[in-house]
């Protein structure tokens, strides 16, 4: 786990943690929105020397990476920063891991424990509530039209700052998209029980009810600090969590049409979380009925607390105007997104419901409107 630091303007600290670690010229990764910001100069501004890459876009790709390690050598950095959302900090880990080991390509860190390097200082400021990219050992990157993860314990930043005040500015869908990633991670986590360790499930569930108790606020009131540092550690606890247990079949589903469609992760994930959970079906009843009593659902039979508890779900879609599918699926690229997509799942994640190519095919028709 990093070195958690939390509250209204941690983001303070980060000098007194560079003159702590012995580094003076730090990498910032970032985006062109966040670099417009105020509290983005403010950080900038309390650093004495550092280089600053601001071209960081959703779902970076391999040219961005490779980009950012000449310019990271160029300007004879030390360490890494990352403000932003998920893509700003996998991008962030994939340089470092780049840096860590030249002679090997991103494609043959691909999959699990592959890099097997100490990678400099990383420090993660999460601008965004969904993602738990700031304490997980996983960065997603896009090669083409293909999405794929690196995983290694090496990828957890150092330091996590979970500063609210650096949320206020999110847009009110990306509020909305990235709690939606944060619960589908707690959610499918704790639905996959092999992977459990001891504080898993505690994890998942405190996620759980922090997301349906704050989500809206956040939503509907951006100045909410005490719902933004509420949101912040759910997503936060939901990243512990899926660090340990895993994601699931929603997720590998996601990543095909991110890859292809561009759809956003957290909207991808939104849509495709009630449609999997249904699949499910009775595998899932009594772990799904244990999440909807934990957030106040106190049906007597499982199989209607867990049909409540996706309910639930929907209604946070509808009122964050988050579709019930997605719009503009082609069908000639439907197999193709199911190979993919059983390919991410089997055998990697300990899901309660292995899905075959011919469900995967299945499942994406019923999530995406076919053209």
């Amino acid at each position: 786990q990093p070195k958690k630091i939390e509250g209204i303007h941690s983001i303070d600290q980060i000098p007194q943690i560079l003159k702590k670690e012995k580094k003076d010229k730090p990498f910032v990764v970032t985006g062109p929105r966040v670099s417009k910001t105020d509290f983005f100069q403010e950080i900038k501004n309390g650093i004495e020397t550092c280089f600053v890459f601001d071209e960081v876009k959703p779902d970076p790709d391999i040219e961005t990476i490779e980009k950012m390690v000449e310019l990271y050598h160029q300007n004879q950095c030390d360490c890494f920063i990352s403000i932003g959302g998920g893509s700003n900090m996998d991008a962030m880990k994939a340089c470092a891991a780049r840096v860590a080991c030249p002679k090997k390509s991103l494609a043959q860190m691909k999959g699990t424990m592959k890099i097997h390097k100490k990678l400099p200082l990383m420090i993660a400021i999460p601008t965004t509530a969904g993602t738990g990219s700031e304490c997980t050992i996983a960065a997603v990157i896009k090669d083409r039209n293909h999405k794929y993860s690196l995983n290694d314990p090496v990828l957890c930043p150092d330091y996590a700052i979970l500063d609210p005040c650096v949320t206020v500015s999110m847009p009110k869908q990306i509020t909305a998209y990235t709690g939606m990633d944060a619960l589908t991670h707690a959610i499918e986590a704790y639905l996959n029980e092999p992977y459990h360790q001891k504080k898993t499930k505690e994890y998942c569930i405190h996620s759980i009810q922090l997301i349906f108790k704050n989500i809206l606020k956040s939503y509907r009131n951006p100045e909410n600090l005490e719902a933004r540092a509420n949101m912040l550690e759910a997503s936060y606890e939901a990243g512990l969590a899926f660090t340990v247990a895993c994601v699931g079949n929603v997720h590998a589903i996601a990543h095909t049409f991110g890859g292809i469609y561009h759809v956003p992760h957290g909207m991808a994930n939104a849509v495709i979380l009630p449609i999997v959970l249904e699949e499910y079906g009775k595998k899932v009843e009594r772990p799904l009925a244990e999440l909807a009593r934990a957030i106040g659902i106190h049906e007597m039979e499982d199989a209607l607390c867990a049909k409540l508890f996706i309910q639930r779900i929907r209604y946070l879609n509808k009122v964050m105007q988050i579709p019930s599918t997605i719009d503009g699926l082609q069908k000639k690229d439907i197999d193709q997104m199911a190979s993919w997509a059983e390919k991410e799942a089997n055998p990697l994640y300990p899901v309660p419901v292995i899905f075959d190519q011919e469900k995967f095919k299945e499942i994406i028709q019923k999530v995406g409107n076919v053209y």
